[in-house]
């Protein structure tokens, strides 16, 4: 068996649960089926009672066994642990909450009237559709999954020799089967983009940028890797011209429900035979419309890597964004500490020509209290010291995410301040906020604008009435939304206070259940919705089981919103800060080198953005996690 990642195959559903694309890998699948032989002959055991399955099944058995399980699991994930409802041989009866993502399917044999297991298959849900990947693994990982379906215990005890993670840690495949799903799921919804690189200079910067925006004299703009490999190959005029072309006519995919032949050529050349090699979907394109020319021949002593097709050809230059999202929940109580967190990633665009390594070290790491860090796979990465992260890689072509990462915020959080609503009759709120903003903060640091977003999905905002002493307000049908600092209204190297104490008036409450729909929170993404589209009679859903256990008490709102109770109250605060990080994490661009050694300008941006960053309201309740 390979010790890497091959896939057997895969399989796409829409929301009525049939199949609309499958794509099987007849070389992985013989290599299955030798396998479940050499298991066979080497065990005693009944390979059927052990549930191997040598064949695949058809599209219409799938699928019918994909709804089997929606029904016997309560929604499209299901429940993910054992509940009274589980039953014996089901993924939640495995009791782990991998199984949410981790499935398996009875496959029913009309011919041979049995059920046989098919393990491990990816599920991916993207819009509306459902992404099945089915990875290579070796039979006795089958068979031991199998005996963890109807096991007696609950969960994965300490000290067991045989759990589902000891079994998933030992399945490579796995990874790379989510990275299959994931990649599909971005084709076929149009999400196959490149990630933002900021370009903060002001004159030319050569190379693609040039031809895109030299002409027209746009600077700071953001630079979008673009399937662009001819103009890469050659530094002629001519070619150069024509990088805008390619890169304008590059297709949206997402603009068609499902394109298949996309999705074909994507598949035959990013995984051909089965074997994951480029899953980048630029890259692929590029090679599709340009192919390749006697001249583009790399360096005789040098290996050119997959993720770099092309070599580039032009001024050279190197980019580096530092962009970070902040979470935070502020309750401003005795009983419940705040919390704030930080998710950054690097992301990187190296106009070098030929196939040189950089380096550099990233620093910050002991400031930022790091908890999660992750490599981009060109990266090499020796042991890091106690505040520095050396590292080096071949830059692939066009942007692409260097280093991810989950640390704390080294900085107080850069909007403080507390949020009161007290209803002083059954359509009519008051409320106060006061907030202190960027306190402590200094040059570089810059707030572009700062907003604080009262929701009220449940209620339809008629008048409101107050002034703030900062800012201007503007309202909609279920919000109120405070403008502390508009765009274009830079605050840099001071802090402000601002306070706004007002009221707010509702049409007459109805009591009625609101569809579900999109809201001003956040929505929910793709892959961890379960919102099915339609209902059955008899099947058991934990999202309706939830309802209405929370309904006892509380009136239901749309599941977009699930803090926004009756009895809690939450504004919501967005911004946009540029200069520096939160975390501390940086990069000093005259510390990258690259060898060989070439003149080729360094610069780094940085941009911290909002994400959940949530005022609770200090007059009613509000959710927080127990400390231990």
């Amino acid at each position: 068996m390979p010790g890497g990642c091959c896939i057997r195959a895969l399989w796409i559903l829409n929301n009525l649960d049939a199949v609309v694309f499958s794509r099987r890998f007849p070389v992985v699948e013989r290599q299955w089926r030798a396998a479940c032989k050499s298991e066979n002959e080497s065990s005693n055991v009944d390979p059927v009672k052990c549930s191997v399955f040598p064949i695949l099944p058809n599209d219409s058995e799938l699928a019918s066994a994909f709804v089997e399980r929606k029904k016997r699991e309560g929604s499209t994930r299901g429940y993910g642990i054992r509940m009274t409802q589980s039953a014996n041989g089901s993924d939640s009866w495995v009791d782990d909450p991998i199984m949410r993502h981790i499935i398996s399917l009875h496959i029913s044999m009309e011919e041979e009237g049995e059920s046989h297991l098919l393990w491990p298959l990816i599920l991916h849900v993207r819009g509306p559709y459902c992404i099945l990947v089915l990875p290579l693994v070796e039979p006795r990982h089958l068979i031991s999954y199998s005996r963890l379906c109807r096991r007696s215990d609950c969960g994965s005890a300490v000290g067991v020799d045989e759990s589902i993670s000891s079994i998933l840690l030992d399945l490579p495949s796995i990874t790379g089967a989510f990275m299959v799903g994931i990649a599909i799921g971005d084709i076929i919804t149009g999400d196959a983009v490149d990630p933002e690189v900021v370009v903060t200079a002001s004159p030319s910067v050569g190379g693609l940028l040039d031809s895109l925006t030299g002409s027209m004299g746009i600077s700071g703009i953001s630079s979008r890797a673009k399937p662009v490999a001819a103009p890469v190959a050659s530094a002629a005029p001519s070619s150069t011209a024509a990088t805008g072309t390619v890169a304008l006519d590059a297709p949206k995919v997402g603009s068609r429900p499902l394109d298949k032949d996309a999705l074909r050529n994507f598949i035959s050349s990013a995984m051909p035979f089965g074997t994951p090699l480029d899953l980048n979907y630029s890259n692929i394109f590029a090679i599709k419309v340009n192919g390749f020319s006697s001249t583009d021949l790399p360096p005789s002593d040098l290996k050119q890597p997959s993720w770099k097709p092309y070599l580039f050809k032009g001024k050279q230059k190197i980019l580096f964004t530092i962009h970070e999202t902040v979470h935070a929940a502020l309750y401003d109580r005795d009983e419940i500490s705040d919390t704030i967190s930080v998710a950054g990633q690097i992301n990187c665009r190296a106009e070098l020509e030929g196939l040189p390594d950089v380096s550099f070290p990233l620093t910050g790491l002991n400031k930022a209290h790091v908890e999660v860090l992750s490599f981009h796979p060109c990266a090499q990465v020796p042991e890091q010291t106690v505040d520095k992260q050396s590292m080096m890689f071949s830059p692939p072509l066009g942007n692409f995410n260097l280093v991810r990462y989950q640390a704390n915020c080294a900085f107080r959080p850069p909007v403080v301040g507390f949020y009161q609503l007290s209803m002083v009759s059954e359509d009519e709120g008051a409320f106060l906020f006061k907030v202190r903003i960027m306190e402590g903060y200094k040059s570089p640091f810059t707030m572009e604008f700062c907003n604080v977003t009262m929701p009220f999905p449940r209620r339809r905002v008629v008048s409101f009435d107050g002034n703030p002493s900062v800012g201007a307000v503007s309202t909609t049908e279920h919000s109120v939304e405070w403008k502390i600092i508009p765009s274009g209204r830079n605050l840099t190297g001071k802090s402000i206070e601002a306070t706004f104490p007002g009221t707010v008036r509702f049409a007459p409450w109805q009591m009625q259940r609101l569809p579900f729909s999109k809201s001003s929170f956040g929505t929910m993404s793709d892959g961890d919705s379960d919102v099915e589209s339609e209902s059955t009679s008899n099947m058991v859903n934990i999202e309706e089981f939830l309802m209405e256990k929370m309904n006892k008490d509380l009136p239901p709102v749309d599941l977009e919103e699930p803090f926004c109770w009756q009895a809690y109250n939450y504004a919501k605060v967005s911004f946009k800060i540029t200069g520096a990080s939160l975390s501390g994490m940086s990069i000093d661009p005259k510390s990258v080198s690259i060898y060989p050694a070439v003149k080729a300008p360094v610069e780094l941006s940085t941009q911290v953005t909002s994400g959940d960053y949530i005022l609770w309201s200090t007059l009613g309740k509000c959710p927080s996690a127990a400390t231990a």
